[in-house]
């Protein structure tokens, strides 16, 4: 049971906003860590994220994904991306 990745419009925006060696190092790793991985939880750099129900955080270098787990309809659905001194604004607490 492979996992898809879905990518709410807010993260594509902050992806986009990444210069552009970042961008293509947090795309190659969604694409190379998460999307049709066998479980999201086991990725390496992975923690759950307390705030957020079902949420998790992957971390890469110092740019942050957050994102949340359905196992039901076998999805990571990211909502955040971006360095990690920005990524968990505005998120509550």
């Amino acid at each position: 049971m492979s996992y898809r990745v879905v990518i709410r419009k807010r993260a594509e925006k902050e992806i986009a906003k990444l210069d552009k060696k970042a961008r293509s190092i947090v795309a190659h790793w969604i694409l190379e860590n998460l999307e049709g991985c066998e479980d999201p939880r086991a990725v390496p750099n992975g923690r759950k994220l307390e705030t957020v129900e079902g949420g998790w955080r992957w971390r890469i270098g110092v740019y942050r994904v957050l994102g949340t787990i359905d196992d039901e309809q076998v999805t990571v659905e990211l909502f955040r991306v971006g360095h990690r001194r920005e990524a968990y604004r505005g998120i509550p607490r």
